[in-house]
């Protein structure tokens, strides 16, 4: 069974006071989501208790945190400045630190950079690798699991594809980095939407479901209703986030997608 999230994109502090932001997490669990996936910035933009009783109040939970945003303060894994990596591996570890505090996972995808970091992939894989090791040493630890998310070349350098991710994950050989699929980069990168999720079996273990244009689902052209078929087939039962980044206003969003994806799925 699929379990939803709905990706909050914003910062949770900049949707409005308290009593609205509490009052938008409860909507999104009226909607039916089970869960919200978050962007996780260090210091974080919430204490960490206070957003441990939201979420907690709403009854939802945290599945996932996304990490892409530090690297516009600088931080990148295929740096060829060796600091930069040092401190972008050690603020992967502290960002474990909140995922074990919310039974979550992390999200890897533009932390990698671009070819204007590094134009050399093969570089590029090296020193991303080397950096993943040294971040999943402490996650296996502790046992959190962390995600590559294929992005597609316009938005990330490496690794683009989700046959790229599952060769990464190879090279870094940690059982605890996993691939996950974004239905919106499938589109740009692959030849299928389904045949990426059943190449990685029961390795999965995180799927985006974005529209073709990035609005509502069922406003662009991807068919949805195949990629949650995929799913089924390779009993997949982790978590699926809606991810809406415009045109659409947060309540519709969450409301108009998860209505979609039940019909999709009846």
């Amino acid at each position: 069974m699929i379990h939803y999230s709905f990706m909050v994109i914003e910062a949770l502090n900049s949707l409005g006071d308290e009593t609205e932001v509490r009052r938008l997490l409860s909507f999104i669990k009226e909607c039916g989501y089970e869960g919200i996936e978050l962007n996780l910035d260090l210091p974080p933009a919430v204490p960490l208790g206070q957003l441990e009783r939201w979420v907690g109040e709403a009854g939802l939970v945290i599945p996932s945190f996304l990490t892409g945003g530090a690297y516009s303060r600088g931080l990148c894994l295929s740096s060829p400045d060796a600091s930069v990596r040092q401190r972008t591996a050690e603020h992967l570890i502290r960002c474990l630190e909140v995922a074990e505090r919310f039974h979550s996972i992390l999200v890897v995808g533009l932390l990698q950079g671009f070819r204007k970091d590094e134009p050399d992939p093969a570089m590029a894989n090296e020193r991303i690798a080397g950096c993943l090791r040294q971040v999943m040493d402490r996650a296996e630890a502790q046992g959190t699991d962390i995600v590559i998310e294929p992005v597609n070349h316009l938005q990330v350098g490496f690794n683009n594809s989700v046959g790229e991710v599952r060769q990464l994950i190879a090279k870094v050989g940690s059982a605890g980095l996993r691939p996950m699929v974004d239905t919106v980069h499938m589109n740009i990168e692959e030849r299928s939407l389904t045949q990426p999720i059943i190449d990685c079996g029961p390795q999965l273990r995180h799927v985006h479901l974005c529209e073709s244009n990035g609005s509502l689902l069922g406003s662009g052209h991807l068919d949805f209703g195949s990629v949650l078929r995929a799913l089924g087939q390779i009993n997949y039962e982790g978590f699926a986030s809606v991810k809406v980044y415009r045109n659409a206003e947060i309540h519709d969003a969450a409301r108009l997608s998860m209505e979609y994806l039940r019909n999709v799925t009846h």
